[in-house]
């Protein structure tokens, strides 16, 4: 596509927000609002020789389908129209997510999608098995970690990215999809079937640490089954006589403000956990925990964060400290202090669009602010101690690399003596 295709694609793109705000109910069937409406709320009286603002983008939308070189898709250049109006109001968190994009924002809050239940790493060769889900069918069918996969369904994937290959190997549940491994220690390729299923991602995992009482729980997002999976695994550490807890919310997205209050009522009974600021005129909601559903045993806590730590897992450090039950170790978080809701939209796209800005209990701003390239200048959740990651770690987790988490043990440790 030539620049002067782009540009009038751009343009498109901005003149679609001026009714974006306007006329929400029109955008969701993907239509111009009222016309006479509209030229009223801009103060624009044209007469018959003049064009308002609703036509001058129809005659460039249809000029464009009708003149341009080659036939282009109405759909796309619609999407593209969307995509333009809503990258116009400079929020990264406001976004128009096409029909396949909004279906994989929508499994990936439900923490499920039918797949085969594994976790894939890059490799030049294919795709490199991290985790294989032991309920799940992938493990079932003798699929291991450190497996690597160079064929789906007899065609190489070697080269590929991980998105195209993870694709490919997703499908309807209750179908088969072939995938051919190389294994350590084997003499040739290996050739699975696996059947596809309903999967249910595990967003918290824990383990006791070795040779002490003190439990470590990741929370990897705060999506539908997390709250159950939390309640899980705590209970699984508490079985086993733990007397102190490190969550590590390290590179934690966030997730839904209905799960995190939801885990926070663990903790405290009828607690502020945010108030939501809407735009102006539209006053505020405050958003609390329920009573009577607070399972704290008062063990010491120390929670992990960076700056990938955003969102609700802001929110559930944030509050955390705020009401003092949790010490935070690592460094200053996102800065995420604003929510989006998830508008449908016709043909199954959607809108995620920002609301409202929210405050911590204490109703401290921590909203993330950067200078002209997008560095990070101030904002986000600040430590109670404050710990560079090393260098030299390995991974994250890891007892012998990972010096965030050893601080952690060790606090809580000096809370049990």
């Amino acid at each position: 596509m030539n620049r002067v295709a782009r540009t009038s694609l751009y343009g498109i793109g901005l003149l679609g927000c001026f009714t974006f705000g306007f006329s929400w109910q029109n955008i969701q069937h993907l239509e111009a609002p009222d016309a006479a409406a509209f030229k009223k709320l801009l103060g624009i009286h044209s007469d018959s020789q003049g064009l308002s603002s609703e036509q001058v983008f129809r005659q460039n939308y249809s000029r464009i389908i009708a003149d341009y070189e080659k036939p282009l898709k109405a759909t796309e250049l619609k999407y593209a129209g969307m995509e333009g109006m809503v990258a116009s109001l400079g929020d990264p968190h406001t976004l128009f997510l096409p029909p396949r994009a909004a279906k994989e924002f929508s499994d990936d809050t439900k923490a499920n999608y039918a797949g085969v239940g594994a976790r894939l790493g890059t490799d030049p060769l294919g795709a490199k098995v991290a985790v294989v889900f032991e309920d799940g069918p992938a493990y079932a069918g003798g699929l291991r970690a450190g497996d690597l996969i160079t064929m789906v369904d007899g065609k190489s994937v070697g080269g590929q990215a991980i998105e195209q290959i993870v694709d490919r190997i997703k499908g309807p549940e209750d179908t088969k999809v072939l995938v051919t491994i190389i294994r350590a220690k084997m003499d040739k390729p290996m050739t699975l079937t696996l059947r596809r299923a309903r999967i249910v991602l595990p967003t918290v995992e824990s383990k006791l640490i070795p040779s002490t009482a003190i439990g470590y729980v990741t929370v990897t997002q705060f999506a539908e089954p997390t709250a159950a999976q939390f309640d899980r695994e705590l209970t699984k550490l508490e079985q086993q006589g733990v007397k102190g807890l490190v969550i590590d919310l390290r590179g934690n997205p966030g997730g839904l403000l209905d799960i995190v209050t939801d885990m926070l009522g663990r903790f405290f009974n009828d607690k502020v956990v945010v108030t939501m600021k809407f735009r102006q005129g539209r006053g505020a909601q405050v958003q609390r925990t329920d009573s009577g559903g607070v399972h704290d045993p008062g063990y010491p806590i120390v929670i992990l964060m960076n700056e990938d730590t955003a969102s609700a897992a802001e929110i559930f450090a944030g509050c955390m400290q705020d009401y003092g039950r949790a010490t935070l170790v690592g460094t200053h978080s996102y800065g995420k202090a604003s929510v989006q809701n998830v508008f449908p939209l016709a043909e199954k796209a959607s809108a995620k669009v920002t609301i409202a800005k929210y405050f911590l209990p204490h109703g401290s701003d921590i909203g993330r602010k950067v200078d002209e390239f997008s560095a990070f200048v101030s904002g986000g959740l600040q430590p109670d101690i404050q710990v560079e990651l090393d260098l030299e770690a390995e991974a994250l987790g890891d007892l012998k690399s990972d010096n965030q988490l050893r601080k952690a043990i060790d606090l809580v440790k000096e809370k049990l003596r």
